[in-house]
């Protein structure tokens, strides 16, 4: 049984925990829109099958296909992974699925924001939505979980909280006028005190150049743990991504959190710059209403940009010189869970990455 309850989980006792904590499983959703993913969706469907087993390994692991899609995925995946029926516009449930809180007690609810494509007709990458809209509530309902509906748009991949208090956000996603220009900066803060049950919101100015997503939070940092972050880099200063980067250091280095804790903060190198091929560009269907997929195009590529597992770190590769030193940095930090690297280049191709299509069921009772 699942209700939608006319509360705020803030007053309910609910808290998003940070995604470091125990998972009960693991949602994803199967790519098919042959407009976003080149060749028909088939290359894209190998990563994701290759992100999944490894999430598998940890946790259990459910994947939402469509009708036609259905036999061809249940081939494709591990027969351990569970398929559910579900219609969707596309395969980021990071952004369409639910953002899970639970209380002392053990309890799991599910918050069902609002959803336009990262901006719908103006900016958004898609139309139309409605299905994608509808995400969040039929795998609230498939668990038995109880949702709050939230009165703002906003996307999974633009929050990343420590559990203990403390969010994370960019400036150039959540005060974009194409998401809520209705609401004040102080408005918008209430809504997240209100449903993800934070007190500090850190606001950094800027994502990844060339996040078509407005700079999603969680392609340009990380929470490892509570109290420290880890940071999308570059030494160059002449790269576009350098400005962006240096000034989150400035502010996340002055920053405190819910705790009054200073920020460790790790500095991971970006991958590249990477950038889209003719071929690549070539194998998209060009569709009105669609982000277009232009060869020569910068790619957001990003190691930050990983799920963490229970016990485990999946993280994208993309088969350039950076990778070793990525895993290396990246097992320094997560010295307690082991590191499982996936390429995950033609994820990267559709405008994002391993976080991008993953969503944690935080474990209750």
């Amino acid at each position: 049984m699942s209700n939608i309850i006319d509360s705020l989980p803030a007053q309910d006792g609910f808290r998003m925990p940070g995604e470091f904590e125990s998972h009960a499983g693991c949602f994803m959703v199967w790519p098919e829109r042959p407009d976003n993913w080149r060749l028909g969706a088939k290359p894209a469907q190998q990563a994701f099958v290759a992100v999944a087993s490894a999430i598998n390994r940890f946790e259990p692991l459910t994947m939402g296909v469509s009708a036609a899609q259905w036999e061809h995925a249940r081939h494709a995946l591990p027969a351990s992974v569970r398929l559910i029926e579900l219609s969707s516009n596309d395969a980021w449930v990071r952004d369409t699925g639910p953002t899970c809180v639970v209380n002392a007690a053990g309890e799991v609810r599910g918050v069902d924001w609002q959803f336009n494509a990262w901006g719908g007709l103006e900016g958004g990458l898609y139309f139309p939505w409605d299905r994608d809209a509808q995400v969040a509530e039929k795998l609230c309902k498939l668990q038995g979980l109880d949702l709050y509906k939230a009165p703002l748009i906003l996307e999974g991949g633009s929050i990343h909280v420590d559990g203990e208090g403390t969010c994370i956000v960019t400036e150039e996603c959540l005060l974009n006028h194409n998401r809520n220009p209705q609401l004040s900066r102080e408005e918008i803060e209430q809504h997240l005190r209100d449903y993800l049950n934070v007190s500090v919101i850190i606001w950094v100015p800027r994502g990844v150049y060339m996040d078509e997503t407005d700079g999603h939070v969680d392609n340009m940092l990380a929470i490892p743990r509570p109290g420290e972050v880890i940071l999308h880099w570059t030494d160059d200063a002449s790269d576009a991504q350098y400005e962006r980067s240096v000034e989150a250091f400035e502010i996340l280095s002055q920053a405190r959190d819910a705790k009054g804790r200073a920020l460790k903060i790790h500095k991971l190198l970006q991958p590249g710059p990477l950038f889209l091929t003719e071929e690549e560009s070539a194998g998209v269907d060009q569709v009105a209403g669609s982000a277009e997929r232009r060869a020569g195009s910068r790619l957001a590529g990003s190691y930050i940009n990983h799920y963490l597992a229970n016990g485990g770190v999946v993280v994208p590769v993309f088969g350039v010189a950076e990778d070793g030193e990525a895993l290396r940095v990246l097992r320094e930090i997560y010295p307690e869970r082991e590191v499982v690297a996936v390429p995950a280049r033609e994820i990267l191709l559709g405008g994002g990455n391993i976080h991008c299509i993953t969503q944690q069921l935080p474990a209750g009772r």
